[in-house]
């Protein structure tokens, strides 16, 4: 396979996830030994995105977050890193947003974590957050 632009397209996880959900749904029908190993990678793939955030997600979602991230002047790909990332704390924004120091004062990178807290949250950060409040009491 030959990538002809790179950045021609860049997808959030809600659409890779829905994408491989109309794949799997094609699939089932053509019942194609061909297909076998398309099958695979779209089942283990759906499985993975399962656990992540974008299975709550959707497009109304999506572009409630993005109206609200606009006033941050973002990139394309540092606000889809956000919404397929979710960061928690400052330091996770550093980890994804360049030049933050610069860019951004403290009470700016909260509101940022605020925002994105608001998103859906995955199975995993809901056990997580749910084990260390039941720690702390």
């Amino acid at each position: 396979m030959e990538v002809i632009n790179e950045k021609s397209a860049i997808l959030s996880n809600f659409e890779v996830y829905s994408l491989l959900k109309e794949t799997q749904e094609g699939l089932r029908k053509a019942h194609q030994s061909s297909l076998q190993n398309l099958a695979t990678v779209v089942y283990e793939t759906s499985k993975y995105l399962e656990d992540t955030p974008c299975r709550q997600q959707n497009e109304e979602i999506i572009e409630n977050c993005l109206t609200k991230l606009k006033k941050f002047e973002l990139s394309k790909s540092e606000k889809l890193q956000l919404l397929n990332l979710r960061p928690a704390t400052q330091v996770e924004t550093h980890l994804i947003l360049d030049g933050v120091e610069d860019r951004f004062s403290e009470e700016q990178l909260e509101e940022l974590i605020d925002i994105i807290s608001e998103l859906p949250q995955n199975k995993q950060n809901e056990s997580l957050s749910h084990n260390s409040t039941e720690n702390s009491n």
